[in-house]
């Protein structure tokens, strides 16, 4: 999609999630949450292809990794060029909390940088925008995301 009308992170349950992500897995040969993976296996690369969210606003980036905590809690990892803005929505099928890995978000007024967090529960709206030196940012969401 890659814009900043119409962005809804609802589009996908759970059980879509975790299908996708099976999916994924078996096509490179691996099991999902069976054994040991890491960003730097040699299917990594086409794992985060397969796993690529299209759904975000313009300006951000963003793929789910290969795992899950849980049926219900998943995994992505964003990154934002300076300024980015994401728009109001809310994630209405579950929690979620995000960390900021590098760079910075504003969210309402409030400046988080490396190291911080930030938990969003089901059903709240919320937008934020990157800072002068984007962000990176790691998820997990009750929710699917996608």
């Amino acid at each position: 999609m890659n814009g900043t009308e119409g962005f809804n992170p609802n589009r996908a349950d759970r059980a879509a999630c975790l299908e996708r992500i099976e999916k994924a897995v078996q096509a490179v040969g691996r099991r999902l949450n069976s054994e040991i993976i890491t960003s730097r296996d040699a299917q990594a690369p086409e794992l985060r292809d397969a796993l690529a969210i299209e759904n975000v606003p313009n300006g951000f980036t963003k793929h789910q990794l290969p795992v899950y905590l849980s049926e219900s809690s998943f995994l992505f990892v964003t990154v934002a060029e300076p300024g980015a803005a994401s728009t109001t929505h809310s994630h209405d099928e579950g929690d979620g909390i995000r960390f900021i890995v590098s760079g910075s978000i504003e969210y309402e007024g409030v400046e988080l940088t490396a190291g911080d967090w930030m938990f969003v529960p089901r059903g709240a709206e919320y937008s934020f925008t990157t800072g002068r030196m984007g962000a990176v940012m790691c998820y997990c969401y009750c929710c699917c995301c996608a």
